[in-house]
This record gives C-alpha cells, structure tokens and sequence, in this order.
C-alpha cells in the first residue's frame, strides 16, 4: 500500500490490487497536549512548586512523588527548556484556565470604521437618529467617518453643510475625539471622530 496527499485534505491509498482508495486525513483541533505525571520520561527536570517556587532540577520520579504526595499533577510547562520545565499543579484547573485566555483572546473588540451619510436638508428627527447612531458606534468603540453629501444645486450652498457639520460635531465631542476636522472632498464634507 502506497498513500499520497491530495487537494482538501485527502490523501490516496493505493491498494495492493493497484485501485485507488479516498480516505480522509484524520484532523487533530485540539493541537499539542502537554505532558503529565507518567507521561513525562526525561529523567532529569526542573521543578516549580504550586505555590511558584523554584525548586530546582531533580529526578522525575522524585517530583512525581511530591506532586502526589500533595494530590496534585506534574505538568511539563516548558518542554524546550533545558531541563524541561515541569509544574505541580491540578491539571484540570490548569487547563480551565488555558481554555479561559484562549476565549478572552477571541473577544477582543476589533474597531471598525462606520460611516454615517447625510444631507444638507435632512430632517430634524432624522439629524437626531443619524447622532444617536453615532453616539453607539462611538460607545462600541468604533470609528465614525461623518458625510455631508451634496447634489445639484446644492453645491451651491455649501455654507448649509458646514453648519450641519458643526452641529454634529458639538453633539458628537462628548463622546468621541475629533481625529480628522471636516474637509471639502469633491461633493461632500467629510470628518472622522475616533472613540474616547
């Protein structure tokens, strides 16, 4: 029997008989598990206590003992280490807390950038939701890139957009920084507040 790797993650058995087989690779999600107690066949190894004191280096059949002898577990920590590096600890509540940063790492908040668009003749209610929405992107701790678009005749008055866009920004400095001030890009005037 013969395998090759395929596309996908398949790989090929070819049988005896020359026919070709697809199997999939089994997938391991869990990645490299540290070793414990038994496990752990170097004879020599540096010993933290569970309280985070060096012990130093010694047998590791004499940390087994004292790791049991406390009703703990030895934990290879640092397996690269010369010695490697083994912990007396409870192996369940360690990997507990492994679990817990791997989660806290995955919520971080990646901040976005959120664009809100208006008008020089939008409405006074509509003003006030296109703020209040800037006010929660600002509270999520996003970015908001604030537009005031023209069209037509509109380009005219452009002094119309400017007030609009120094309301919005006496509303919006109690919740956010000012990163960018209001330009003039081709048709619309453009600023961007960064949360605080």
């Amino acid at each position: 029997m013969q395998a090759f790797t395929g596309p996908k993650g398949l790989f090929f058995v070819i049988a005896n008989n020359g026919e070709r087989m697809n199997q999939r690779k089994p997938e391991n999600h869990r990645g490299p598990q540290p070793r414990i107690n038994e496990t752990i066949r170097i004879p020599q190894i540096r010993v933290i206590s569970e309280d985070g004191e060096q012990m130093g280096i010694m047998s590791t059949l004499e940390a087994l003992n004292l790791a049991r002898s406390a009703g703990l577990d030895l934990v290879e920590v640092a397996p690269d280490a010369k010695p490697p590096v083994c912990r007396i600890i409870d192996y369940s509540k360690f990997k507990y807390q492994q679990k817990k940063k791997q989660q806290a790492k995955h919520h971080v908040h990646q901040s976005k950038l959120k664009e809100l668009r208006l008008r020089p003749k939008t409405g006074d209610h509509d003003f006030q939701v296109k703020i209040n929405k800037a006010k929660e992107f600002l509270n999520n701790k996003d970015k908001v890139l604030i537009s005031v678009m023209f069209k037509g005749r509109e380009l005219a008055h452009i002094a119309e957009g400017e007030k609009m866009m120094n309301l919005i920004i006496t509303e919006l400095e109690p919740f956010g920084k000012l990163e960018s001030p209001p330009k003039q890009q081709g048709k619309r005037i453009a600023c961007t507040f960064t949360p605080k």
